[in-house]
């Protein structure tokens, strides 16, 4: 198994690496590639130092049967054909191929099946927000059919990259010091603020992260589930929080909505009112699965229930999820084109 990660120095390529040394997946060879900036930089995985090739146009993906890319939407874009010429799957952690109707828009927890539909050789890796939504959504989807969203999220830092974090850090230390604050990867300080925007504004007034919910929600789900999101930075460094509120074709219960959550792939349930307990993301780093809380009946709807989840975006919301497609194919030994 040869396997190739494109945006290797950057946070999602970086946390690449973590998960594919943890999960003992089955390289042989592994490749690594990315820009000017870092070409020639190495990186440790499994005992051996792998310097990083600089991606060009060439036949480097000769011989790659897995390729994830996380390097941006217009890299994915330029780059697609040289990446599965030879029969690489490319599966793309960016916002370029998403809702294209042929590639497909995987979570492997809800829609595994999907990703063996592929003729052009791409999966998409669902937007974070979108990954762990989606998952928690699957247990009550099996109970009753969820006819409406409405979902708040709390977006921490790391969402928009490495540098994303070293900036609220810094912010941090410089309002200490009482030094001018440096504001460059968001809108405005994170530092003691919360920032209700995520990505820029469409014309509907609701920006793409929220229509990216809206969006790639039904196409995962294969659902006509109408979704409004607001999408919210929040000062802390990693993990994404979301507020979500359901209304299902039935009434389902808080006994039956827990059950369902403890027993859902990939979710654990941490809801004890009784004694605070509850999923937060200052604890939660790291981990692999959702984590769901704070299950209760929506007071304005019969049908409705209200939920809090908390899941690593860096993670579940990008590597891991690509990770998890890519072994789902091996287990149906569907890697070639």
């Amino acid at each position: 198994m040869k396997v190739a990660i494109v945006g290797a120095s950057g946070a999602v390529g970086q946390e690449f690496l973590r998960v594919l040394n943890e999960r003992n997946f089955p390289v042989d060879e592994l490749v690594l590639f990315g820009s000017s900036r870092s070409a020639g930089r190495k990186y440790t995985f499994m005992g051996k130092q792998i310097e990083v090739k600089l991606l060009q146009h060439n036949d480097d993906f000769k011989g790659v049967d897995i390729a994830f890319t996380s390097a941006g939407a217009g890299t994915s874009k330029e780059f697609v054909e040289t990446i599965t010429k030879y029969g690489a799957v490319m599966i793309d952690n960016s916002s370029a191929f998403r809702m294209e109707n042929d590639v497909p828009l995987v979570v492997p927890e809800v829609n595994s099946d999907d990703a063996l539909k592929r003729p052009r050789g791409i999966i998409a890796n669902p937007n974070c927000t979108t990954i762990q939504m989606v998952v928690a959504l699957k247990a009550i989807e099996k109970l009753a059919h969820i006819k409406r969203i409405h979902v708040s999220t709390y977006q921490a830092a790391s969402g928009a990259g490495a540098a994303a974090m070293d900036e609220l850090l810094n912010q941090y230390k410089q309002i200490i010091n009482g030094d001018p604050v440096t504001v460059e990867k968001f809108v405005y300080q994170l530092a003691y603020n919360v920032i209700p925007q995520v990505d820029v504004f469409t014309d509907n007034d609701y920006t793409k992260e929220e229509m990216k919910m809206y969006n790639e929600t039904q196409k995962i789900m294969h659902s006509d589930v109408k979704v409004s999101a607001t999408c919210v930075r929040v000062p802390t460094l990693r993990s994404h929080s979301q507020s979500v509120w359901i209304e299902t074709e039935r009434p389902v219960s808080v006994d039956e909505a827990r059950k369902a959550f403890a027993e859902g792939e990939g979710l654990v349930l941490d809801d004890n009112p009784a004694k605070n307990e509850y999923p937060m993301p200052l604890f939660l780093a790291g981990k692999d699965p959702v984590y769901v809380g704070r299950v209760r009946k929506d007071l304005s709807n019969e049908n409705g229930l209200v939920f809090w989840i908390v899941g690593d975006q860096i993670k579940k919301g990008a590597a891991l999820n690509a990770v998890q497609i890519a072994e789902y194919l091996i287990k149906v030994g569907d890697v070639k084109q």
